[in-house]
């Protein structure tokens, strides 16, 4: 991931390298601050998401595991340097208890273990699709400031603008968007239609927060005719994190669905867009609290 980053900050094609600095490296670097230093170019801004990755439970169990075998190691040496050592077989050096230690640990107590929210459907999937900006490694509430908070543009697709608890946690605590998905480096992607020609065509591409400013991408209302074509001259389009309009053949893709922006449990409040965005975000969260009926049976 480092190298990924570093390569594409220096504005470098390949993605792939070695995992320490070169001469090049340092070089460029320097290159790219007195760059900064004289107006080229721009400061990075941390509260992108091309800077913000999802650190997934599978990595974290990783890394208690980790710490296990560590401590089974030491204990193995330990055995293995003293006098009765001779004639034990491994079995009998091997304590695996340190290793299911640290795991149940883990899913025990660590900040970030919780007991799944099983009220009704919609609880559970919201949040099985939970991002959170604290625990291990991350934010205190205390110290996250309202930039860290606060929506931001690249949010767009990727993480749910409205749906975020009430209080001291507002905006540390996420809902991943509808199509939202990660990819292998921990970003967060979304999907978009490929434009060709000022034509909507049906091959969906996923693109991450970095990917996205380079490209003109459509509104999922744009009025497209039956074959796929723009109707209109000037189009609605997001570049570079801004809002603006362009002629249809600039466009290079195209919005999936207007849903695209919300998170699951701010989809199902119907007209969505006619409501405050306050009273959205109570609605989003007060779903999750509906307590089904003991026979389910499909509303009028």
């Amino acid at each position: 991931v480092g190298r990924m980053k570093f390569n594409r900050r220096l504005g470098r094609e390949d993605t792939v390298g070695e995992g320490i600095l070169d001469k090049a490296d340092i070089i460029d670097v320097l290159k790219t601050l007195v760059g900064i230093r004289n107006g080229k170019g721009s400061v990075d801004d941390i509260d992108h998401l091309g800077n913000r990755r999802v650190k997934s439970v599978g990595e974290m169990a990783e890394n208690q595991f980790r710490v296990g075998l560590i401590r089974v190691e030491r204990a193995v040496k330990e055995r293995l340097s003293l006098a009765e050592s001779e004639g034990l077989m491994p079995q009998d050096m091997i304590n695996a208890k340190p290793v299911a230690a640290a795991i149940k640990e883990f899913f025990g107590s660590s900040q970030l273990s919780q007991f799944m929210d099983q009220a009704n459907p919609l609880s559970e999937v919201t949040h099985k699709r939970r991002v959170s900006a604290l625990g291990p490694g991350g934010l205190t509430r205390e110290r996250a400031g309202f930039e860290v908070r606060d929506v931001h543009p690249t949010h767009y697709g990727r993480v749910c603008p409205i749906e975020t608890p009430e209080g001291p946690n507002i905006g540390l605590i996420n809902s991943l968007a509808v199509y939202s998905r990660t990819n292998d480096y921990g970003f967060l992607e979304t999907p978009y239609l490929k434009v060709v020609g000022g034509k909507v065509t049906h091959e969906v591409e996923y693109l991450s927060a970095i990917d996205e400013a380079a490209y003109v991408i459509a509104q999922a209302s744009s009025e497209t005719d039956e074959a796929g074509n723009f109707v209109s001259e000037l189009v609605d389009v997001r570049h570079q994190n801004e809002f603006t309009k362009t002629s249809r053949e600039n466009v290079n893709y195209m919005d999936v669905s207007p849903k695209q922006v919300v998170s699951v449990a701010a989809a199902l409040i119907p007209f969505l867009e006619h409501d405050d965005a306050n009273r959205a975000l109570m609605g989003s969260n007060m779903q999750r609290q509906a307590v089904p009926t003991i026979r389910s049976e499909k509303p009028l």
